[in-house]
C-alpha cells in the first residue's frame, strides 16, 4: 500500500510513502490532487491530510495570516470532497497530532530523506512516515 501525506495550502506539501519515502515535494493543489488520483488509480493508497479545520489555536495573528487559515482550511474541504467522491481511503488529522515544523536537519536525522525538502513537503512527510512507523512497531509486537 502507498500512503500519501498532504499539507494544504497554496504550497501543498506532498508526501509518498511505500517501505520508503517515494517522493517529497511542494507543489500547486492542482498538481497534487493529480498525483494522488495518478497514484490511486495504478494501485492501493492511504491519504492523510494535516486539516487546519481542527485547529484550536491560532495565537495573536494578524488579519492577513487569519484570512490565509481560512484559505487552508477551505484547502481541507475541498480534499476531502474530492477523496469521498473517488472512495479514496483517508484520514483528517488535526495538526496537534502531527509532528510540524520541523527543520530541515532534524528530518534528515528522523527520517534518512536526503532530498530537498520546505516546510510544507516535511509536515506532509510526517504525517505518513510517523503512521508507517507506528503500524511497524505494532505488527513487530504481535509476532
Amino acid at each position: 500500500m502507498t500512503f500519501i501525506g498532504i499539507d494544504t495550502g497554496k504550497h501543498t506539501g506532498i508526501a509518498v510513502y511505500n517501505d520508503g519515502f517515494l517522493s517529497i515535494e511542494t507543489t500547486l493543489i492542482h498538481k497534487a490532487m493529480e498525483a494522488v488520483l495518478s497514484l490511486h488509480a495504478s494501485g492501493e493508497v492511504f491519504v492523510r491530510i494535516e486539516d487546519a479545520r481542527q485547529r484550536r489555536w491560532l495565537g495573536n495573528k494578524g488579519r492577513e495570516a487569519l484570512q490565509g487559515a481560512g484559505s487552508i482550511k477551505r484547502d481541507a474541504t475541498i480534499w476531502e470532497d474530492l477523496l469521498t467522491d473517488k472512495k479514496i481511503p483517508f484520514e483528517m488529522v488535526a495538526p496537534s497530532r502531527n509532528s510540524t515544523k520541523l527543520s530541515a536537519d532534524v528530518f534528515k536525522r528522523l527520517t534518512g530523506w536526503q532530498g530537498r525538502t520546505s516546510e510544507h513537503s516535511r509536515d506532509a512527510a510526517m504525517l505518513v512516515f510517523k503512521m508507517t512507523k507506528i503500524n511497524y512497531l505494532a505488527k513487530m509486537m504481535k509476532k
